[in-house]
Formats: C-alpha cells, sequence, structure tokens
C-alpha cells in the first residue's frame, strides 16, 4: 500500500508530499491544476521515460520519492528479496522506498531502499505495487499476463494452476536429459576409445598412497649405493672391531673414570650418564645394521622401479593430471563409461517417463482450463453489467481463451487470454488494449477490477479521469464502485466530478497560483468542512451558492 509521496521541483509543483492509507482517495482541482501530475509521478516512479520537460522551470532536478507499506504485497517483498534490496525503511521491516530524480539536462536516476537500480528494476518493482489506469501507457490490464493472472485469481485457480506448474517442470526436466543424451549421438567411438583408456589405467596400481610408497623406493634404490657406503662407514666408526670405535672408546673412558670415583662421587653422575649414552649407541648400531641389510645394488629391480614410475609419468601427461590424482580420472572415465553404455536403455526409460508427464501435464491443463471457462463466462458477464452501468450502453465485455501454439507443455496451462470489449452496441468486440477513448478505457478498467473484487496481487491502483466524458447518475455509480474496489485494495482516483469525490475515505485538493510571476500548484489535503466547499465549487464553479453547499452536504451524507 502507498504510505506517502514526495514531490519536489517537479513540473509546476515546487514542493508537496501527501500520506495515504487504505480504502479510495480522491484529487480534485480545477481544470490545469496539475491534478495528474500525482499519477504522472508515480508513472516516473514505476520507471517510464522522462525527458528535461517535466523539472519545474529554473530548477536543477526533479525529485520525487514514495514509500510503500508491503505487508499486503508478499510479491514485492519477495522479488526485493531475491534482488538483496529488502532494507525495510519503515519500522517494522517492512517498507519500501522508491526515489528518482531527473535533471534538467535530461538525465536521470533511480533507488530503491537507497541502492541504486536501473530503470528496469524499478519498473519490475512497481508492476508488483501498483496499477494505473487512464489515460497514461503504464496500464497493467493492457497485459496478457495480467489479464491472465486476473483470470486465474477471480476464478480462485491456485490449485489447478499449481499442478499444471508441477506437471511442466517435471517434464522439462525429463525433456532436458533427453536432449542432453541425444546430443551426443553415436557414442560407439567414445566407448571404444574410453574402454581403451580405462584399460591402461586399469593395469596400474593407481592409488595416492602406492605412488607414494613407489616414488621413496625408487628414490632409496637410486641413492643405494652411497647409503650402502655411508652406512658402512658409520658401522665402522661407532662400533667396528677392526679401528678404535666409538663404542670401544665410550668403554675405556668408563673404565678409567671408575678407578677415580672412590675419590669424587660426583663421577658416579657421569658414569650414570655415559651408560646411558652407551645404550643409546648400541640402538643406533642395531638400527643401522638392519637399514645397511635392507640395502641391496640391485640393478634389474631398480630397472623395474624406474619404469614402473615412467608408465605413471606417461599417463598422467597422457590424460594432463598429476600422477597422485590418477586413480581419481580412472573413476571418472569408468563413470562416464557406464553412463555412456546405459544411455540408450536410459533414453527409452526417459521416453516413457516423458509420455506419463506429458499425459499428467495435460491432464491438469484440461482441469485448469475448464475452471477458466467457467471463470470467463462470470467475469464477462458481470463485467458487461458494470461497463453499462458505467454509462456504457450496449457495451459488451468478453473473456477470450484461444489454445497454445504448439504442444509443449505450458507452466501456465494450454490457453491464451486476451480481453476484448465492444464499446457500443452493434460494434465487434476488439482487444482491450485497442480501445481508443481513454476515458472508456478507464471505465471498463474500473469494471475490470471491480468485477474482480481487486483479487489480482497488486494493492494499489490509480484511476486518472475515470469519469472522463460522463455525469449525473453514472458519475455516482462510478463513485459507489470505485467506494467498494477500495474496501478490497487502496485506490486513488483522479476526478473533476463530485458525485465522484464524495465517495472518497480522503479527499485531496490540487490548486495553482501565480507566485513571484510564476504558476505554481499546491496539494491540500481537505477537513471535512474543506470537503464540502470543493465539493460545493465542483457543483456550482466560482461562485459558492447555498444551494450548491447544500447540495455537496447531501452528497457527503448519502456516502454509505
Amino acid at each position: 500500500m502507498l504510505t506517502h509521496l514526495a514531490i519536489k521541483d517537479f513540473a509546476v509543483v515546487r514542493a508537496a508530499e501527501l500520506d495515504f492509507g487504505p480504502g479510495l482517495t480522491v484529487i480534485s482541482g480545477e481544470t490545469g491544476a496539475g491534478k495528474s501530475l500525482l499519477v504522472d509521478a508515480l508513472g516516473f516512479l514505476s520507471g517510464s521515460r522522462a525527458d528535461s520537460g517535466v523539472v519545474r522551470h529554473g530548477a536543477e532536478r526533479a525529485e520525487l520519492i514514495a514509500l510503500f507499506d508491503l505487508s499486503d504485497a508478499p510479491d514485492a517483498l519477495a522479488w526485493l528479496r531475491e534482488q538483496e534490496l529488502d532494507d525495510g525503511t519503515l519500522e517494522d521491516g517492512m517498507g519500501c522506498q522508491l526515489r528518482r530524480t531527473i535533471r534538467a539536462d535530461g538525465g536521470s536516476k533511480a533507488w530503491i531502499n537507497g541502492r541504486p537500480v536501473t530503470l528496469g528494476q524499478l519498473g519490475d518493482l512497481a508492476e508488483r505495487l501498483v496499477e494505473i489506469h487512464g489515460q497514461h501507457e503504464h496500464q497493467a490490464l493492457l497485459s496478457k499476463a495480467s489479464q491472465l493472472a486476473l483470470l486465474d485469481a477471480y476464478g480462485r485457480h491456485e490449485a489447478e494452476l499449481a499442478a499444471v506448474r508441477t506437471a511442466a517442470q517435471a517434464w522439462n526436466v525429463l525433456l532436458r536429459e533427453r536432449d542432453t543424451l541425444s546430443r551426443q549421438g553415436d557414442v560407439s567411438e567414445r566407448i571404444t576409445w574410453l574402454e581403451h583408456q580405462l584399460a591402461e589405467l586399469e593395469r596400474e596400481d593407481l592409488e595416492p598412497a602406492s605412488i607414494a610408497d613407489l616414488v621413496a623406493t625408487h628414490r632409496r634404490h637410486g641413492h643405494s649405493a652411497a647409503l650402502i657406503a655411508a652406512c658402512d662407514d658409520a658401522f665402522a666408526r661407532l662400533g667396528g672391531d677392526e679401528a678404535p670405535s666409538l663404542s670401544r672408546q665410550l668403554q675405556q673412558v668408563r673404565n678409567e673414570l671408575a678407578k677415580q670415583a672412590e675419590h669424587e662421587p660426583r663421577l658416579g653422575e657421569v658414569d650414570a650418564m655415559l651408560d646411558a649414552a652407551a645404550i643409546q649407541l648400541d640402538e643406533a648400531i642395531a638400527l643401522l645394521e638392519r637399514v645397511r641389510a635392507d640395502l641391496d645394488l640391485d640393478p634389474s629391480a631398480f630397472e623395474q622401479l624406474e619404469h614402473r614410475l615412467g608408465r605413471l609419468h606417461d599417463l598422467a601427461r597422457k590424460h594432463r593430471v598429476a600422477p597422485d590424482a590418477l586413480a581419481t580420472q580412472r573413476d571418472a572415465l569408468a563413470a562416464e563409461l557406464e553412463i555412456l553404455r546405459s544411455a540408450g536403455e536410459r533414453v527409452h526409460v526417459l521416453d516413457l517417463e516423458i509420455a506419463t508427464a506429458t499425459s499428467a501435464w495435460r491432464k491438469a491443463a484440461n482441469a485448469l482450463g475448464t475452471a477458466r471457462r467457467k471463470a470467463a463466462a462470470s467475469l464477462s458477464a458481470s463485467t458487461t453489467t458494470l461497463i453499462t452501468e458505467l454509462g456504457m450502453g450496449g457495451g459488451r465485455f468478453e473473456v477470450a481463451l484461444e489454445p497454445n501454439e504448439g504442444d509443449r507443455p505450458d507452466p501456465q496451462g494450454s490457453e491464451r487470454v486476451e480481453f476484448l470489449v465492444a464499446a457500443n452496441l452493434g460494434q465487434p468486440p476488439r482487444p482491450l488494449r485497442k480501445v481508443a477513448s481513454g476515458g472508456e478505457l478507464s471505465r471498463i478498467s474500473l469494471a475490470i477490477e471491480v468485477a474482480a473484487l481487486g483479487l489480482d496481487a497488486v494493492p494499489t491502483m490509480v484511476f486518472d479521469e475515470v469519469d472522463s466524458g460522463i455525469g449525473g447518475a453514472v458519475a455516482e455509480i462510478v463513485g459507489q464502485k470505485l467506494r467498494a474496489l477500495g474496501s478490497k485494495r487502496q485506490a486513488l482516483c483522479v476526478t473533476h466530478l463530485p458525485q465522484v469525490a464524495a465517495q472518497g475515505h480522503a479527499h485531496y485538493r490540487v490548486s495553482k497560483a501565480a507566485n513571484d510571476g510564476v504558476t505554481q500548484s499546491a496539494v491540500h489535503a481537505l477537513s471535512a468542512k474543506e470537503r464540502e466547499e470543493e465539493l460545493a465549487r465542483m457543483l456550482g464553479g466560482v461562485e459558492l451558492t447555498r444551494e450548491a453547499r447544500a447540495a455537496a452536504k447531501r452528497l457527503l451524507s448519502d456516502v454509505t
């Protein structure tokens, strides 16, 4: 719901701020005062193209701001969250601010909740917040998609539509898989190639732990001569029999110190330390012997290791992976081979599943189509009655359903919708978007919305000059219908008829005056007494007679 509109340096408006509540808000004023500028402002905030001509003369830029309460606009709130623009401007986090500036040089910028956006994004959000009906281009009911959505909302087809969408999505998933398999064409060559590559890989032990052990063993064999020499030399130095080994020297030191230990007790501590060192030395010598025993100069074994390692490196280069990733590559090729071998069987299964999914969609679409035809007949009759009441005698409204072209399951069902109108008796019905008269189009839109009781998802509807070309009893009916619509949706109406203005829950007056030689418009919220005066002006003109005031009071008292 629109809660606030602020306008600055826009056309002939220097500055204006309007607060809106639920129900019907009417906007009136003298001809040329700028009543429709408020509708224009909402249009530009909805993404309409603008030029520098809308900037007030002498100003650098026009600025437009609208605040919306999203508690009645779940579609808009979902869109904001999807676009990551859901920073609420109201205290409860359910608010949204649209802002746009239009510069005198023709440039334009837009923001949603303080973040820069494109005009396309602004329009995408605005179409979920406000519908503008009237003599302007931004009219949601001219869109076939909106017409279909309104018909489904009118008929309460949520369950049937959900079933159709689910069936269509299931069909699409199966078809995409079928197309993917079909695009592969003849895969026999690919299967042969995979079998050859897989056979090469499976001849080797490719587990990363095995490859790491192979590399270590190869490195040890490659340095076996130096390792043997180092071990032999170390053994001779540590515990050999031919030379004064470290082990013998250590024992000699202990013997010499033992002779003197009775004269210095601390030498006992030294001997204990040397005893521990002797034990460590013996363990080191034992391990050295085991290492030496494992070493052997075996050129043939080394050649086998080198040959195997070379094969692994060749495979790694061939498959463009590291050697320790060959096992993963082998598993991937095996999985692809399994898929290709079973592709033919899977295609056959998919054909059966697609046929079943098509039948399921067709059944759901037929149920939706039956419901739509019933709702179309009801909406057509109700709207025809209303447009007759709204002064279009002999007019006729039809909801035409035509089958979609092609046989692909459509998430929206098997038919498309077109709203048709015959404005006068004897005329053939024509698409609503081709109705020439702006006033007729506004009244037809009002009739449709009233017949549907505002069941479409957009929470705010704006009617500009909906009462153009009518008067008397028809004008009173128009006002009553707008008020009825306001009980379901927020409605704003620019009007010049007192019978319509009297039906409003709130009333704004737009006036113009010359200030410093420049004509400017101002907007004023009317009190109960001021409403009587405004209605009297609308009834009687410049001179406010006693009769005009009495008639105005009577109009207000008759509102229920």
